[in-house]
C-alpha cells in the first residue's frame, strides 16, 4: 500500500495556481526526484504535502498508518537557520516535538532517539557543540538527524546539499541513500539534476510537459534527455539562491 497518493492536486500561494493535475503515489522504499523548472511549484508541493499549505484543489491521502506528523522535513537553510545559536543536540531533540503532543518535556525515549540518530549521522561528538561553529555539511547531518526524530518512514528533502562543497555534497546523497535503503521513503528536490537522478527510483517533474514515473523512463523520455542534458552545463541562479516558490 502506497504512504502518500496524490490526485489531481493544485499547488500555489496566496489564491494563485502555481501548477494542477499533480498525480503520483509514494511507497515504502521509495526514492523519488521532483524536478522542474524555477517557479514550477517544487518547494509548493512539498510545503501542501506537509500541511504547510492548503491545496487549491485535488487530494492527498495519507496511508497505511501515516500522519502527517510522522513526516520528517528537512527544507532549505537561510542565513538566520545557520546562525542559530542552540546545541546540536538541541537541534536534533527538537524534532521529537512533533509526536510528543502536549508533554512539554523531552523524556528518556526522545533522548534515545536523538543520540541514535546523531550516530547515524556520525555526528555524536558534535552534541555539545554549538550549531552555528559548525560546518555545512555538519549542519546539515545535524538537520537531518532532527528530520529522522519525527519519522521512521518518510523523509522530505528540499535542496538538501545547496552551498555544501563536494565532498559534503557527496556524503549527504550517500547518507540519503543509506536510509533509504533502510526502508525510508524519500522524497527530494534537488538542481543538481544528473546526480539526483542517479539515486532516485522514480522522477516527478512539475511544469509543461510534466512526468512521473520511473527513474529509466524518465532518463529515456525527451523531456528527461533534455532536463538532464542542461543541467549538466548550468546551475539555474535561482536555485543557488534558495528561492522560495521554486
Amino acid at each position: 500500500m502506497s504512504l502518500i497518493t496524490v490526485k489531481d492536486l493544485a499547488v500555489g500561494y496566496d489564491g494563485q495556481i502555481i501548477d494542477r493535475n499533480i498525480n503520483f503515489s509514494v511507497n515504502k522504499g521509495d526514492y523519488l526526484c521532483i524536478l522542474g523548472e524555477n517557479g514550477s511549484g517544487k518547494t509548493t508541493l512539498m510545503k501542501t504535502l506537509l500541511h504547510l499549505q492548503k491545496p487549491l484543489g485535488g487530494e492527498i491521502f495519507l496511508q497505511d498508518g501515516l500522519t502527517s506528523n510522522e513526516i520528517g522535513y528537512l527544507p532549505q537553510q537561510t542565513v538566520i537557520q545557520k546562525d542559530f545559536p542552540a546545541s546540536v543536540q538541541e537541534i536534533v531533540l527538537s524534532g521529537c516535538l512533533g509526536r510528543r503532543g502536549w508533554h512539554p518535556f523531552y523524556g528518556k525515549e526522545d533522548k534515545a532517539l536523538a543520540e541514535k540518530n546523531m550516530e547515524r549521522m556520525g555526528i555524536t561528538q558534535l552534541a555539545k557543540r554549538s550549531y552555528r561553529e559548525l560546518s555545512g555539511g555538519q549542519q546539515q547531518r545535524v538537520l537531518l538527524a532532527r528530520a529522522l526524530c519525527a519519522t521512521q518512514k518518510v523523509l522530505v528533502l528540499d535542496e538538501p546539499v545547496t552551498g555544501l562543497d563536494p565532498n559534503a555534497t557527496m556524503e549527504m546523497y550517500e547518507l540519503i541513500q543509506k536510509l533509504n535503503q533502510e526502508g525510508v521513503a524519500i522524497l527530494m528536490i534537488s538542481h543538481d539534476v544528473e546526480v539526483a537522478v542517479q539515486y532516485a527510483s522514480h522522477v516527478l517533474h512539475l511544469g509543461t510537459p510534466s512526468f512521473y514515473g520511473s527513474r529509466e523512463a524518465y532518463l529515456e523520455s525527451e523531456l528527461g534527455k533534455l532536463f538532464v542534458a542542461r543541467g549538466k552545463k548550468e546551475v539555474p541562479a535561482e536555485a543557488e539562491k534558495g528561492g522560495n516558490h521554486a
